[in-house]
């Protein structure tokens, strides 16, 4: 299916004239403005632009961390500019998965454990061993995070973040502290998930190689968003190169 096909078939999110605006001292600093967006569900989207440019307070609107200033945010039926703290809580529990460039695993538990943080709050789960198996790391389920490689990491908080059978995976610079060829395996098996479990993935990036793999590529700058480009002939993510 298309990337048009994709989201205007089934949109799981849509902002209208979405900004952002924080405090700085006496004065203000407008992270996002009047941003129109719509994701098809299932779409595999990259976000790219400058640092400061808005792709983290977007995608932190998105899943449920941050507030718009003004406009409107909606994931399918919810209303996240108007929800309560408890309901982008729930929100977050039920729909969410994060991921992001530094691992935040705990140190005294197993990689079963870490992955069962999840699974023993979440309403239907996978089971932690499946999660981890989806990810590569059968072999390493009871090993501790200071036992894995930083790459290895990395796959077991994608596990973690898929365990509760998220409808959004949301990935803030998923191989900003890995080397190349770690990164393309992290990447891969953020590609499975995406095609395996139809999971909505949007993957923030500096590395405009990795927008080849995206069903569309969001380019923002200066809290604005500039343009959309649908990749037609998508690359999977061992042809990556950079």
């Amino acid at each position: 299916m298309s990337p048009a096909s994709l989201t205007a078939a089934a949109p799981v999110f849509q902002t209208r004239k979405l900004c952002k605006t924080y405090r700085s001292g006496a004065g203000e600093v407008r992270a996002l403005q009047d941003v129109d967006l719509d994701i098809g569900r299932g779409e595999f989207i990259v976000l790219l632009g400058p640092s400061g440019s808005g792709k983290s307070t977007l995608l932190n609107i998105l899943g449920g961390l941050d507030r718009p200033s003004s406009g409107s945010a909606h994931f399918a039926d919810h209303e996240l500019n108007g929800a309560s703290d408890d309901e982008l809580t729930r929100y977050r529990r039920e729909h969410v998965g994060f991921v992001f460039q530094f691992y935040n695993l705990m140190p005294s538990l197993t990689v079963r454990e870490n992955v069962e943080l999840v699974t023993d709050i979440a309403d239907d789960p996978m089971p932690a061993d499946e999660a981890v198996r989806r990810v590569g790391l059968a072999a390493r389920m009871d090993h501790f995070p200071s036992q894995l490689s930083g790459g290895e990491q990395q796959r077991v908080a994608i596990a973690r973040a898929i365990a509760k059978r998220p409808d959004v995976l949301l990935c803030d610079e998923p191989t900003g502290a890995l080397d190349y060829q770690t990164g393309k395996l992290v990447l891969e098996v953020i590609e499975r998930i995406n095609h395996e479990l139809g999971t909505t993935t949007i993957v923030i990036t500096h590395n405009a190689a990795i927008a080849a793999m995206a069903d569309r590529v969001l380019y923002l700058a200066d809290g604005r968003l500039q343009r959309i480009e649908a990749n037609p002939h998508k690359l999977k993510s061992s042809e990556l190169s950079w």
